[in-house]
């Protein structure tokens, strides 16, 4: 967990002065926007990709396929996060370095393209912003060597490295532990089908969180065609295997990012008001659904509402926030959010099962511990947790160390203690370019 040598400029978190009452539409998701354009650069044909997500994360994926050849052509819209009028026209091509990625922070980008660079023409090269040359890479290093691919990593596990790309990979069964991160199971599923024997993976480490991000893998790879077994489905536990195959060209409209939903309906919570997000999917795999269900246990209250346009999730908050003892393994990137509502609330929370986001972004858990603590707060960092006991909070700054779901938690606390500062809020631009504007829009200053 490491700040910033120059320090950015402070940014004034709004004081709620009274209930929110807003509707926010909320761009698309990070998470479905950067698989479905793996999976688009991996077809037989060309696919669209409608109302994607703009922001520092996919537009990296973009340049990313781009420079191993791929063509996106990109009707943009007014709106720098992605409008309803915008879409991208995939074509896929033979891949091909030699090539540099910049994976910037993200684990999307530094975990998804490194088994796609294996099945290019020559050398691909990945390297990105310092925080990225601690995070963990092994896990996909390790098992693209088992199936076949040369890579260069001088036995550091993590970035910088190059792919030598063959062309073509084997594939085949494959052991990997993925207890530190999900993203090493759906790296190696979502280029699958376009190894020579295909992929099984069998994760053989402790408890693998984030699974819903495995779900919407899987769940995207069989809108394209793959063929999926899974242990949801019958198969054997810990262990998807995808038969080899070629992929679908699809028109896919991107949803709604729930998890970027969350500083509003925290802010319905925290205010005791109302906000209605359109389009929030009746299914879905994204593990921001969650946010009905905490949410709802912390004092609010939620209801799916059919509209002319299709469903949106109105949330309203009931005045008071009521502590949680809550298991987050599935959908930790919740926590820096759940912490700030905590945070405020009227009796103490327990945050369980998230011991591995302290390979995130930043380390969350010490960085919120920190934070909140040196706005007054009590917040312990457990074995694989947080537990937060509310005090009054007063002002401060804030630091976020270019962490997006940092800035949004400060802001949260800002809703309802005045003086809070967020330290380089233009972080949000990894996921939510817009942020600062929505916030101020949703509270009308």
């Amino acid at each position: 967990m490491t700040e910033s040598s120059v320090q950015p400029a402070l940014w004034p978190a709004p004081l709620a002065t009274g209930a929110v009452a807003a509707t926010v539409t909320v761009p698309g998701s990070k998470s479905v926007t950067n698989r479905a354009l793996v999976l688009a650069a991996l077809a037989a044909e060309p696919g669209w990709l409608r109302r994607p997500l703009r922001s520092r994360d996919t537009l990296l994926m973009a340049s990313a396929l781009r420079t191993l050849g791929v063509g996106i052509e990109e009707t943009v819209s007014s709106s720098t996060t992605g409008g309803a009028g915008e879409a991208w026209r995939i074509f896929p091509t033979g891949l091909h370095g030699p090539a540099t990625v910049d994976v910037g922070n993200a684990g999307t980008v530094m975990r998804f393209l490194p088994p796609v660079a294996a099945l290019a023409d020559g050398p691909v090269h990945f390297d990105g912003d310092p925080r990225s040359h601690e995070r963990p890479l092994n896990g996909v290093i390790d098992a693209l060597r088992v199936l076949g691919a040369r890579i260069d990593d001088d036995g550091r596990g993590a970035l910088p490295l190059t792919v030598h790309g063959g062309g073509a990979l084997d594939g085949g069964p494959v052991e990997i532990d993925a207890s530190s991160s999900s993203q090493f199971v759906s790296a190696l599923l979502l280029s699958a089908p376009r190894f020579n024997q295909g992929v099984e993976v069998r994760h053989v480490g402790g408890r693998l969180p984030s699974m819903p991000h495995i779900r919407m893998t899987v769940d995207m790879l069989r809108t394209v065609g793959a063929q999926v077994d899974e242990p949801e489905t019958g198969g054997e536990p810990n262990v998807w295997r995808v038969s080899p195959s070629a992929l679908l060209g699809r028109d896919l409209t991107v949803e709604p990012d729930l998890s970027n939903a969350q500083p509003f309906l925290a802010a319905a919570l925290v205010t005791g008001g109302r906000v209605t997000i359109p389009d929030w999917p009746e299914r879905t795999t994204q593990p921001g659904d969650a946010l009905r269900r905490i949410f709802t246990e912390m004092g609010g209250s939620c209801e799916l509402r059919t509209t002319p346009d299709g469903t949106a999730l109105v949330f309203t908050g009931s005045g008071r926030i009521h502590g949680i003892d809550v298991d987050l393994s599935e959908v930790g990137e919740l926590t820096p959010g759940i912490a700030a509502v905590a945070a405020l609330a009227d009796s103490p929370s327990t945050l369980r099962g998230v011991a591995h986001l302290r390979l995130h972004e930043t380390d969350r858990l010490a960085a919120l511990t920190k934070e909140i603590n040196e706005l007054g707060g009590d917040v312990t960092e457990t074995e694989d947790g947080l537990h937060i006991r509310p005090r009054p909070l007063h002002g401060g700054v804030f630091h976020t160390y270019d962490d997006h779901r940092m800035a949004t938690a400060g802001s949260i606390i800002g809703l309802a203690v005045d003086g809070v500062q967020i330290e380089n809020v233009a972080t949000t631009a990894k996921t939510l370019p817009d942020f600062p504007q929505m916030w101020t829009g949703m509270l009308g200053v």
